[in-house]
């Protein structure tokens, strides 16, 4: 594995976001959707939002009420999401950080009550890295916090396709996508009991993802 080509994606996605101002709309996802019925079934008010892209699912959840701190590595994406949210005002339930989820996340102990993340796991990380950003998440969550992730599983059509770059991380389009199997799930729940792993479709592919639900471990 070569973490040259994993380190130069913050340059693709800084160009891609430039480039195209709704890359991927500005409607929720379907995952987000079913994460704000789970956030409002569990009395989630404050959300931590990792790799919140554009913000197309964070103006969602301000719109629902939820207080959202957002996280991106890329200025270009967290420039957007305050421009949106200004245009919509929610700058007030909206807090953009820019960060590198490889570092340790710049927040206090339990201090929110759900995480979500939409394909964030599959970027371009490796297992290990994907290992702390699961305990560190587990870190800032409340006793029994609300986990939700999605990521392309290994059943979609771009599994094993493109350039290799070491464990299940394909090159696809210039883009590296980390595949998931239910087993690397559950090696990565670590801090988090399994709620549920459930599967849906995405895009044009369609793309092929899990939908997962975990629940922060009692000390």
């Amino acid at each position: 594995m070569k973490k040259e080509f994993l380190n130069n994606q913050n340059i693709h996605w800084e160009d891609t976001f430039s480039s195209k101002p709704q890359m991927f709309g500005s409607k929720p996802s379907v995952a987000a959707i079913k994460a704000v019925e789970i956030f409002k079934q569990n009395g989630v008010k404050k959300i931590i939002e990792l790799g919140g892209g554009q913000g197309r699912d964070t103006m969602y959840f301000a719109e629902n009420g939820f207080e959202v701190t957002v996280v991106d590595y890329t200025s270009s994406g967290i420039q957007a999401i305050k421009e949106t949210a200004l245009s919509m005002n929610l700058s007030y339930l909206i807090i953009p950080i820019q960060h590198d989820l490889r570092n340790p996340l710049p927040f206090e102990n339990e201090s929110f009550d759900a995480c979500y993340s939409h394909m964030l796991y599959c970027m371009a990380f490796t297992t290990k890295e994907l290992e702390y950003i699961s305990l560190e998440t587990a870190r800032i969550l409340k006793p029994e916090g609300i986990n939700i992730y999605t990521v392309r599983n290994t059943d979609d059509a771009d599994y094993k396709t493109g350039l290799h770059h070491g464990e299940d991380l394909y090159e696809c389009g210039k883009f590296i996508v980390h595949f998931f199997s239910r087993e690397k799930v559950g090696e990565l729940a670590g801090p988090f009991d399994i709620l549920s792993i459930d599967e849906f479709e995405e895009g044009g592919l369609p793309r092929r993802l899990f939908f997962v639900a975990l629940r922060k471990k009692h000390a």
